[in-house]
């Protein structure tokens, strides 16, 4: 998982670039030194670009901290610092990291609201765990009042995303709903994925 999450920034970040030829080049060492396990220089080359708002190496400053033993201990507090900073710049999967730290309370106070509203974000840029985290908040009542219609709108948007817990959700909650308000969750699910996302 680790590596997938590295291997995932590493191609957004080839995709879209860099600030510049020698930032690339420091994030691409940096990714190389991850991948054969040697975190130290990893985390060498990626601060400074973190410290001057590289997204990329802000959330995976923020996932080896978070994880911890990869160079690293593990440091809720340190990786909420780094994954706000990405998330703040409409990084989804560093928006989704910060709403499961907040959802746990690890490096913050446990907030169910903030969770929502982070796992909002990163949903609505259509990010698949993000989708089966709020479908889970609406199952459950967490931080929004339950509503198992959007919870099975998230879970279903979020397994044909590729989520597995979107999947799970949506079998979750048919066991708890009627035919005709599943039939009103896929309408909304349809609705939602054609306005992609917004309004959701």
């Amino acid at each position: 998982m680790k590596n997938l999450t590295a291997t995932l920034c590493l191609s957004v970040a080839l995709l879209f670039g860099c600030t510049g030829v020698c930032k690339s080049a420091d994030f691409l060492k940096g990714f190389i030194a991850y991948q054969s396990g040697d975190y130290a220089t990893a985390l060498r080359e990626w601060t400074p670009l973190a410290k001057q708002g590289h997204a990329d190496a802000q959330f995976l400053i923020g996932t080896m901290y978070s994880d911890g033993g990869i160079g690293v201990p593990q440091d809720y507090k340190t990786a909420v610092k780094w994954y706000r900073l990405a998330a703040k710049q409409g990084y989804a999967s560093a928006q989704n990291n910060l709403g499961n730290r907040y959802l746990k309370g690890q490096g913050v106070p446990q907030d169910y609201k903030t969770a929502v509203k982070w796992f909002r974000l990163a949903a609505k840029q259509g990010l698949a765990d993000a989708q089966g985290n709020l479908g889970a908040m609406y199952a459950f009542g967490k931080g929004l009042l339950k509503d198992y219609v959007y919870a099975h709108m998230w879970g279903n948007i979020a397994a044909m995303n590729g989520s597995k817990l979107g999947a799970k959700l949506r079998v979750f909650v048919e066991k708890k709903i009627t035919p005709a308000q599943i039939a009103t969750a896929q309408k909304l699910a349809r609705e939602c994925v054609a306005k992609n996302y917004k309004g959701c």
